[in-house]
């Protein structure tokens, strides 16, 4: 009798020790997803970083740019590779919006519009604005399945008790972010051409400044001791 209960009792211990085991493993699995789809974002973004000085640069070769939008575009390239999660994902909504200014406001510039340069970089941010939407969907469904492990139980209790935490998603704009971001050409042929070239508006964005460390894709909630070992 004695034997049947420890055998019992034996078969019981290494079922929890099993489900213990695969919670675990299915943690870290949910989180490595999250982790790899990141960095393929990251590495668009650092893409998208290193494109905008050359187009900024062949933009100006055809025609004067005015100092205050250079600024701003180079205060939100700066974002791209700076802060949280969501910093991050409010400057390439805001960047996007504006290299859609741009490409519009080239039509009126037949030179800039036929330079083979202007056209081969608008293909590339193009092509990584295409990336990126892409490869944020998987990350997104990644992270949503990962935040819901941490909060279902059992998997909440390995996930307090190994220091898992949350993911920010990698958010499109709110309402008043999507409104398009207005960049000023109006000085590109400097003051002769007032009243020729494109309209005058004012570069807006909204927004706070990013903040926070780059790297990896931040976690929200408390700052944990490090990653489950």
């Amino acid at each position: 009798m004695d034997l049947l209960l420890d055998g019992i009792l034996g078969i019981v211990v290494l079922i929890i020790v099993i489900a213990i085991v695969a919670i675990y493993n299915g943690l870290i699995s949910k989180r490595n997803r999250v982790q790899d789809a990141w960095a393929q974002i990251d590495v668009q973004l650092k893409r998208r970083y290193d494109l905008i000085p050359n187009l900024v640069e062949t933009v100006k070769s055809y025609a004067k740019y005015e100092r205050g939008t250079l600024t701003q575009v180079t205060q939100l390239r700066s974002q791209l590779i700076t802060g949280s999660v969501q910093d991050k994902a409010q400057a390439n909504n805001q960047i996007s919006q504006a290299l859609k200014s741009i490409f519009a406001v080239a039509e009126n510039y037949p030179d800039l519009k036929a330079s083979a340069n202007f056209q081969q970089l608008q293909q590339q941010l193009t092509d990584t604005e295409d990336k990126i939407s892409f490869v944020r969907t998987s990350y997104n469904d990644y992270v949503l399945d990962y935040n819901n492990a941490l909060q279902e139980f059992p998997s909440n209790i390995f996930a307090n008790a190994f220091h898992f935490v949350k993911y920010d998603f990698f958010q499109t704009a709110d309402e008043a972010e999507r409104e398009p971001v207005k960049v000023d050409f109006g000085d590109l042929n400097g003051p002769a051409s007032q009243g020729t070239g494109p309209s005058r508006a004012g570069a807006k964005r909204s927004g706070p400044p990013a903040s926070g460390q780059a790297g990896g894709p931040p976690q929200s909630g408390p700052k944990s001791k490090g990653k489950a070992k």
